[in-house]
């Protein structure tokens, strides 16, 4: 990182945001190693839980109020706890997980995953209870689960090259409602977040997808060819018209993808070769990302470089880390507009949890 950038990061994310570290969880240093990587991270969408999962086979849930500060506390100290203490609910699986996602319309009682053996699996978190079993991709990694945004519909990616959408509502029976498919082995998958009838997908053969719920098995409406190596995410932008797309090639890309045009793509952090993480907060317009440099990084839309970078501070002398980590998961808090102060949390290959708070401070251009 040069300092002239260093410089511009600073300056930009001065002049319009603020950020600041305000709960770090540590795993137990007996457990602080790559067997306890975080590989997804999401927050409740009724901003009482957050949710980690991995490939140590569980999923653990986090009380928002311990995480975050109070309203009344303008500059309060970061919290920091150990796992054991911070955790409020632990749920064993029977594979590694790759994936999580809250089901809508369940009040936040609901999570899917998708794991290593090809299962998804839906969680009542409130019973500690499985209530939906899929076993349809051939026991082919599930690397991504979503829903519809009226939760009537599921969504599930893998290394089969399909992308199957199922109506959870009728638990782990019958044949998918539709099987769309990639060129590749399919990584990330996401609908339309304002309820239209778009399925996103990023594969293995680099390049994304935009597919159409009600005639998936037509293929794809839009292919998007640009990055050099394995699409790894695929998310919406604030509008169903653009969307941001996350490659091994180290770069995350923004289009519109209707006319299949790149508008801008993103570099700063490092991703050679794992899942790094990325999201997108949509009512502020910024991307969220993890990073094999062992940091997170923030983008706004309108920039290619990044507007705040920040190391992933741990207890290395505990962990006994040799530097070769990498933050594999990120997950904004979904506010409906950049007015309030947000949340992103990342999870590290360490199995070190850390939650950021954010704020704009203006609103100049």
């Amino acid at each position: 990182m040069s300092d002239s950038h260093a410089d511009s990061w600073e300056e930009r994310a001065q002049s319009h945001w603020r950020f600041r570290l305000s709960s770090l969880v540590s795993p137990e240093a007996a457990a602080a190693d790559a067997s306890d990587a975080i590989g997804a991270v999401e927050f409740d969408p009724t901003g009482r839980l957050l949710a980690t999962a991995g490939i140590a086979r569980k999923i653990r849930l986090y009380g928002l109020a311990a995480l975050l500060p109070p309203a009344d506390q303008s500059e309060p100290h970061a919290a920091v706890s150990e796992r054991s203490a911070a955790c409020r609910l632990c749920i064993c699986a029977p594979a590694k997980l790759s994936s999580l996602r809250w089901r809508p319309g369940s009040d936040g009682r609901v999570i899917g995953s998708g794991d290593y053996d090809g299962v998804v699996t839906e969680y009542d978190v409130e019973r500690n209870a499985v209530v939906l079993e899929r076993d349809e991709h051939g026991g082919r990694r599930v690397w991504s689960v979503d829903y519809s945004a009226s939760g009537d519909l599921g969504a599930s990616g893998s290394d089969d090259g399909t992308v199957q959408l199922w109506d959870p509502r009728c638990g782990g029976s019958g044949r998918a409602a539709a099987v769309m498919r990639a060129g590749g082995p399919v990584c990330g998958v996401e609908f339309d977040p304002e309820g239209g009838p778009w399925v996103a997908a990023g594969s293995a053969d680099r390049r994304a997808y935009v597919f159409d719920a009600r005639a998936g098995a037509a293929g794809p409406v839009a292919t998007l060819g640009g990055h050099e190596r394995a699409v790894t995410y695929a998310r919406f932008a604030q509008g169903w018209r653009r969307l941001v797309t996350s490659g091994t090639d180290g770069t995350h890309r923004l289009w519109e993808w209707e006319q299949g045009r790149q508008v801008r793509a993103y570099r700063g952090h490092s991703n050679a070769r794992s899942f790094v993480g990325m999201s997108v907060w949509r009512g502020a317009g910024l991307i969220g990302s993890g990073s094999e440099s062992e940091e997170v990084f923030v983008y706004d839309l309108r920039w290619e470089d990044p507007i705040w970078v920040q190391g992933f501070r741990r207890r290395r002398h505990e962990s006994g880390s040799s530097g070769n980590g990498f933050v594999g998961a990120v997950s904004w808090m979904q506010l409906p507009s950049d007015g309030e102060p947000g949340a992103l949390a990342a999870g590290a290959s360490d199995g070190t949890l850390q939650v950021f708070v954010t704020m704009k401070i203006s609103n100049s251009y």
